[in-house]
């Protein structure tokens, strides 16, 4: 026996819904989009992403059989806008991690699969493949056979709200004439100096990548032989430290993180690591490289160092994110890849083959000090 058509297909048949008629508010709404006379392609219209053209493009291909000219794609755009990507994950019982997530990248998991939301809800990438789009096409994604099926449970959540993320309010920026005069009142490391021994002993920097960050002032000395790497604002302004010491680690005491940066202002390419040391070690193994920049957000995420690095995207800066080779450094580089998708900036990923970029340098130092001794001998 021939397989019966659905009750949607044999409506698009007929030229409409109209015979499909049902109390169901979500069919209605669908039935409403996909009737003849809707669905109209605008892939000029400004207002369009990439991936709403192509599902406006699978809905039209879908639908084709309807089509009686020019169709109308309103209905559509109203589903897509009353139903964001959070509802669908939530109902499919996905969970929102709050941790590993921003405002602008809202990461959730099921089991080991991981999701990405982005645009306000709009739209969506997974992290693990280059699967990526709006509503319809994570219905696809979840399950759903094709357009038809995916735009149907999509307006089956018409009316379903999503539990919201709470938000810390990022407090007001309060720079005290302290955080400055502390900072102008410290000595910048020169050659023999207790900072300068630690970062090219301890830390086995080379001495011209310490020379550079010095001349630039963006380093300090610190009490007990430490070291002080400046943070700086969008207007360049000192606003707290990363502190390091044979004995220390820690942050300027009432200052604020933005992002450490040793380079040129107008790089090209930023590679961004979580510590100011991670940034000289990897500066100094890839030396000769140039139009770069190595900045550190100071082993956190704070809302004003998402707003440095949104600036940087909005410029179309090439981002690598040099994050650590562990755990908190692919969430840390998933947070910026999730802004880079945003702005369609270039991205790319350099991992150390150890834990971070000064074990690396250190690692590269021994084999070619093994090498030096294995010449002479």
């Amino acid at each position: 026996m021939a397989q019966r058509p659905s009750r949607l297909r044999r409506a698009a048949h007929k030229g409409g819904f109209a015979a499909a008629a049902s109390s169901n508010s979500s069919e209605l709404l669908l039935r409403r989009a996909l009737a003849g006379g809707g669905l109209r392609g605008r892939r000029g219209s400004s207002g369009n992403s990439e991936p709403e053209a192509r599902a406006d493009e699978r809905a039209s291909d879908a639908f084709g059989v309807c089509r009686q000219g020019p169709m109308d794609k309103t209905e559509i755009e109203s589903l897509r806008e009353r139903v964001r990507c959070p509802a669908l994950l939530e109902k499919e019982g996905w969970k929102l991690d709050r941790r590993e997530s921003t405002r602008r990248a809202l990461k959730y998991r099921r089991d080991a699969d991981i999701i990405i939301v982005i645009h306000e809800g709009r739209g969506w990438f997974d992290p693990l493949s280059s699967a990526k789009g709006d509503v319809f096409s994570l219905a696809e994604h979840l399950g759903s056979d094709g357009f038809v099926a995916a735009a149907k449970r999509v307006a089956n959540l018409v009316g379903f709200v999503p539990s919201s993320p709470v938000w810390r309010r990022r407090p007001k920026l309060v720079l005290p004439e302290s955080i400055a005069a502390r900072w102008r009142s410290r000595p910048r490391p020169s050659s023999g100096s207790p900072a300068w021994r630690y970062l090219t002993e301890a830390r086995m920097l080379p001495a011209h990548v310490v020379q550079n960050a010095a001349s630039a002032g963006i380093l300090r000395e610190g009490p007990y032989g430490s070291l002080w790497a400046a943070h700086v604002n969008r207007n360049g302004i000192v606003v707290g430290w990363e502190e390091r010491g044979p004995a220390w680690r820690g942050f300027a005491t009432g200052g604020a993180k933005g992002l450490f940066w040793l380079g040129d202002a107008k790089a090209p390419r930023v590679c961004i690591t979580e510590a100011a040391i991670d940034a000289m070690s990897l500066a100094a193994i890839e030396a000769g490289r140039g139009a770069t920049a190595y900045v550190s957000t100071g082993g956190g995420w704070s809302p004003a160092t998402e707003e440095l690095i949104c600036d940087l995207a909005n410029r179309k800066v090439h981002h690598v994110a040099a994050t650590d080779n562990n755990r908190q450094g692919e969430i840390y580089a998933d947070r910026i890849r999730a802004i880079t998708k945003e702005t369609s900036t270039k991205y790319g990923r350099a991992r150390p083959r150890t834990d971070d970029w000064n074990d690396e340098l250190k690692a590269v130092v021994g084999r070619l000090s093994n090498l030096s001794l294995a010449t002479a001998g």
